[in-house]
This record gives structure tokens, sequence and C-alpha cells, in this order.
């Protein structure tokens, strides 16, 4: 069987019993758009990735659709889907996307706070085939970073046409450029700073012969970003190759949460990519030419945790920053959960601090962020 015709599960299954592992190389506190020095240096060509704690016009999810995909458990995902959407429609608008013959289903597992719109698609993780939205000159404006099923590990024939479709469809201007990534392979704070796994870009399964200064130039001008800053990440172990999402988040300017094993574990591939990021990140500046501030959040206990699997994500990492929710994943271990809670309400306080079981969404692979994708409204 061709890797192309693997399930994302059934690759990921594959990748970690083969063992395969390449390390990249290592790179050497107001929520309203701009720092407490002024605003951030602007982008020549005008354009701004806003931070995702802006306000939202709505959220966009897809729904998970193919048996190829899910075997057994397209249905467990889909309830996940369902509960997820509904869990974020109760606070702004959702926009679920889904193949035309199965938009009905969509709209009755979701319920009535959930928008459905027919447009065809492969599978749920919308945050990596939409668009990565940017402001420019007055409008909001979609970057397609021409989505290849995560270097040809899927089938994304649906998927790979999503990001212009959806652009087509909602009348949004559409920027090309020729790097291929995914919207889980960036994070940033608004202000200018892009912070990636070199190990997801950088990569002969997405950017053949592109060195990473290629990389880099293309995504400052596709993303109007001024400072990048690059993680090693790990290349082979998972269908992404270790997107920035899973391992580290901005939650205000200047500070960063940081996924950690849960203590006492042994070291392995995950924990060593932690301590490479928070290594570059406790001395690197913003593009502020500000410190950053990281802080560790441990994953659950895993042998208190309900979901099982292969690829399941047990990093609380993988949370949505909605307009008046913060959407972060439940595993069951009671103590690492409330932890995890709080922190979030440490740093969100005007938010709603919402969790939600998804242990079908994470035993393939995901989690809640890589399931949404947000589209800013105008003016953050």
């Amino acid at each position: 069987m061709s890797v192309s015709a693997l399930s994302r599960r059934t690759l990921l299954r594959t990748l970690a019993g083969a063992g395969v592992l390449t390390l990249g190389l290592t790179a050497c506190t107001d929520l309203d758009g701009e720092g407490a020095d002024g605003p951030p240096p602007t982008a020549p060509n005008g354009r701004r990735l806003g931070a995702e704690w802006e306000k939202h016009t709505r959220t966009y999810m897809a729904w998970p659709g193919s048996e190829n995909v899910w075997g057994e458990q397209l249905r467990d995902v889909q309830k996940d889907i369902a509960g997820l959407a509904a869990a974020i429609g109760a606070h702004e608008p959702v926009t679920l996307l889904a193949r035309p013959e199965q938009a009905d289903a969509a709209r009755k597992a979701c319920g009535s706070d959930v928008e459905v719109v027919p447009l065809a698609v492969d599978d749920l993780w919308a945050r990596d085939t939409v668009p990565v939205f940017v402001e420019e000159g007055g409008k909001v404006k979609g970057v397609d970073f021409n989505f290849s099923g995560w270097g040809n590990k899927q089938e994304h024939g649906r998927d790979g046409k999503l990001a212009r479709a959806l652009l087509e469809q909602y009348g949004i201007e559409r920027i090309q450029t020729p790097v291929v990534a995914e919207g889980g392979s960036f994070e940033t704070d608004g202000l200018g700073t892009l912070v990636l796994t070199e190990s997801s870009v950088v990569n002969g399964n997405r950017n053949p012969g592109m060195s990473r200064d290629r990389v880099e130039q293309e995504l400052k001008a596709a993303l109007g970003v001024t400072k990048v800053i690059w993680l090693a990440g790990v290349k082979g172990q998972d269908i992404t190759d270790a997107h920035v999402d899973c391992l580290m988040r901005f939650v205000a300017p200047g500070v960063v949460l940081l996924d950690q094993a849960f203590p006492g574990l042994p070291a392995d591939v995950w924990s060593r990519s932690a301590d490479q990021a928070k290594d570059v990140l406790k001395d690197a500046t913003d593009a502020r030419g500000k410190p950053i501030e990281v802080i560790e959040l441990p994953q659950p206990d895993p042998d208190r945790i309900t979901g099982r699997g292969d690829a399941f994500v047990s990093s609380y990492m993988n949370f949505y920053i909605g307009s008046k929710g913060v959407y972060l994943p439940k595993f069951g271990d009671d103590r690492a959960d409330d932890r995890a809670q709080q922190m979030m309400k440490e740093h969100f306080p005007d938010r709603e601090i919402v969790p939600v079981r998804i242990d079908a969404i994470a035993g393939g692979g995901g989690g809640i962020h890589c399931a949404t994708h947000d589209l800013p409204a105008l003016g953050g």
C-alpha cells in the first residue's frame, strides 16, 4: 500500500512502530493588538496575522466523512465534532463545512446553534485545510497554503481544494504562496512574531529543495510577520511532522505555554523536542524585541486518561481561544484537567473555560485546535 493510501490513524501507528526519527536543526500584556511600548513592527506589505484571542466573525469546522480515513471510528469522531461544534456555537457563530450529501446528517448531529454549509471536504482538520486569514488594507484575505495531506500521507482530493473553494464561497481574496504548509504549523502573538517547527515545513515531503531562509522569506511575505522563531520539532513520528500547536501556544504577547510530559516518565523524542523548544524560547525575543516568558503545562497521567491508542494526543496545548470561551481537552485525569483549566482561567479571566471530552479526535492524532479555524473580525 502506498503512503498516500494509508489512513491518518494507520500511518501514525506505522511510523511509530517503525521508530522513524529525524530531529530538525536547532534555531539559533495586553491583548488588544498593541504592546505596552506601542504598535508592533509593520510588515512592508501592510499585512497582519492576528492572534487567536482577538475577536472572531465565526469559527470554521469540518465534518469528518471518510470511512477510508476513520474506519469503524467514524461515528465516534463525528460525535466528538458535533459536541465540540455545539459547545463553541453556544458562544459564537460556528460554520461547519460538510459534503453536500452529508450536510443533513451534520445538521441533525450538531443542533441549531451550528450553521452547516455544503462544501466538499475529506476530513475534520479545519485548522490545516481552511485558509490562514490575514488583514490587509482594511479587508480580511485568505492565504492558501496548498494543503497536500501533510506531505501526501492521507487522501486530500477535496481538502486540497478547500481553501480556494471556501474563499470563493465567501468572496474573500485569495493570497497565493509557493510554500506548502498547514495552519497548525504556525503560532503567532498577533504582533509580528511567528513560531513554527522546522520539521513540519522545511521538509522534503512539503517543500523539496526550499531552504529555511527561503521558507522564512515567503512566510513573512504571505503572513505579514516580521520575526520568525524556529523550533526543531520532530520528523517522521506523526502525520504532521510535529505541528507547533501541540507543543507551545501564545496566551498573551510575550507569554507562551509549553507542553511537558507527565512527571516521571522516561525521556522520549517528544519530551526532548519540548526541552529543545524551551531552550530556544527562553533565549528568544519577539518582534518587539521583548523576552518571552515560558510557562510549562504537564500532560495528564497516561494511566488515568480515558482515551487510548497509539496516536492519542494528550497535550493540553491543542486548545482553542474563542471570542467568549477557551475550549480545551478534558482527558479524564481530574487533577491534571483541573490544573489546565485553572491555568487557562488565569490567562483568560474574561472568558468562560469550557472543557470538552474529545477522546475520538485525540485518538486520531489531533485535538480541539486542529479541528477549528477562526475567521478574524476586522480591527481585532
